[in-house]
């Protein structure tokens, strides 16, 4: 029996699963959706259980405290096969706004070859293939374990910012050891145009806060005398800036991996409209950024300042001729390959002190550690794998693409020090964190073929995927 044919024979049994699992709200968010959680991951361990895997077990985070997260795993005859992990989530988003969605989003239903449900695609669809993949290589070769040995972790707080996972990480790192990690949750470009990602930009917030006069004063009396706290910010924020759109914190770019010229190849091959973009950008008038970068550049492997918001002073109707005592602002910064968020506040503390004048207090606060960036080389050994994998799949070549978005994808390749590779089928037009979310049912099919084919491929890579053992 071929991959395909073994795909197309379970296919509706697939579906018929799936959105078994997809009617479990399994909000992360929620604290009155936690025992849903946990009946998710209970529901995904009862299937690996049933696919073959002969270790299928909920793990606990937070000694109970956080949700639970699921963990398989199947070992190859032989020992000396690599190791590769699939990383996901079975945790979903909220629904709302519930009156938007044209069908319930925890009662699944198929049209014109979608199947709409809150976590058709992110995640819940995109996990399950790899069930249906690996009973497909199976059926292929007629083995009784898989060519690798196979571990799956889907986490249960991904949508609620993976809260306690890097713990869980590093608590279970020996039996978490591998040699690839291969992450299904992300996309691709479209369907007629199969893509893998290679990256995803990290993320760091922070707030500014000027104070100035201990109270407002009237401008008659004072100004042009004493220092205004929002004309320094004004001077602060757009001061971030160069005139060629480079950011002016010190050490900014310092770490930064620069593009290589094979991906800026790849990128350019990309069917990219940059009007239509625009208008999908709220109907941007035009494209802005740092010079020398195109636009998908930008936003995929390039790090940005963004002011978010900026306030103080008086903003009611009429006038009210002062000076205000405090003015804020709140940015966040996107982070790309080697980037540190700890490093980018400092450097933002450094620019700060540097450039308020004498008589004006200054304090600059983030929240949290935020997201660190995540990349792997387009021409690695693993990627270069499961590059051959999809084109066996789609039948056509597979192009790269980086994600603006932020995941754990970082600690997993740091605890477990194991390059990624993104393994995935989901399409921007799946709607994922919006009402109506959806997958499309022969991409998800394409994605265990995929899947099927990446453990032949991860074994015939043998030599260079366990060099570091």
């Amino acid at each position: 029996m071929q991959v395909r044919e073994s795909i197309d024979e379970n296919a509706d049994d697939f579906f018929a699963a799936l959105s078994d699992w997809l009617t479990i709200p399994s909000i992360s968010g929620d604290p009155a959706c936690s025992a849903e959680v946990r009946r998710s991951a209970e529901w995904l361990v009862a299937q690996l259980r049933a696919t073959g895997f002969p270790i299928a077990e909920v793990w606990e985070t937070a000694e109970g405290q956080g949700l639970p997260a699921v963990y398989a795993e199947w070992p190859a005859d032989d020992p000396a096969a690599p190791i590769a992990l699939v990383y996901g989530h079975h945790d979903v988003q909220p629904v709302e706004p519930l009156e938007e969605w044209d069908s319930q989003p925890f009662e699944p239903v198929q049209r014109d070859g979608l199947l709409f449900g809150r976590g058709a695609s992110d995640d819940k669809g995109q996990v399950f293939f790899h069930l249906l993949g690996v009973r497909a290589n199976l059926a292929a070769s007629g083995r009784q374990a898989p060519p690798v040995t196979i571990k799956i972790l889907v986490e249960g707080e991904e949508e609620s910012g993976s809260t306690h996972f890097a713990d869980l990480l590093r608590s279970q790192r020996e039996r978490l050891n591998c040699d690839v990690v291969v992450v299904t949750d992300t996309s691709m470009w479209a369907a007629d145009v199969p893509s893998m990602c290679v990256g995803m930009r990290g993320i760091i917030d922070a707030q500014i806060d000027l104070r100035g006069p201990t109270r407002d004063l009237h401008s008659g009396s004072f100004g042009g005398a004493v220092p205004n706290p929002l004309h320094v910010m004004a001077d602060l924020l757009a001061g971030l800036h160069d005139t060629d759109g480079r950011v002016t914190i010190p050490a900014f770019y310092q770490k930064v991996l620069p593009i290589s010229d094979v991906e800026r190849e790849l990128i350019a091959r990309l069917p990219f409209d940059e009007k239509a973009w625009l208008a999908e950008a709220g109907n941007s008038g035009a494209t802005v950024g740092e010079a020398g970068y195109g636009t998908l550049e930008r936003i995929w492997a390039r790090p940005t300042a963004e002011v978010n918001g900026m306030w103080g002073g008086y903003t009611g109707p009429g006038g009210k001729t002062i000076i205000p005592a405090q003015a804020h602002a709140k940015l966040s910064f996107r982070l790309v390959a080697r980037q540190e968020p700890a490093e980018i506040i400092d450097g933002l503390r450094q620019y700060v002190r540097e450039h308020v004048p004498a008589g004006l207090e200054a304090r600059v606060t983030s929240e949290g550690n935020g997201v660190r960036p995540c990349f792997s080389a387009p021409e690695s050994p693993a990627v270069q794998a499961g590059r051959r994998a999809m084109e066996r799949a789609f039948g056509r070549e597979v192009l790269f693409t980086r994600e603006g978005g932020s995941g754990p994808e970082a600690d997993l390749a740091e605890i477990l020090d194991a390059p990624l590779v993104f393994i995935a089928v989901g399409l921007d037009a799946d709607r994922v964190h919006a009402p109506n979310e959806r997958v499309d049912m022969d991409l998800l099919l394409k994605g265990a073929e995929a899947a099927a084919y990446l453990w032949d491929e991860f074994a015939a890579a043998a030599g260079s995927l366990t060099s570091g053992r």
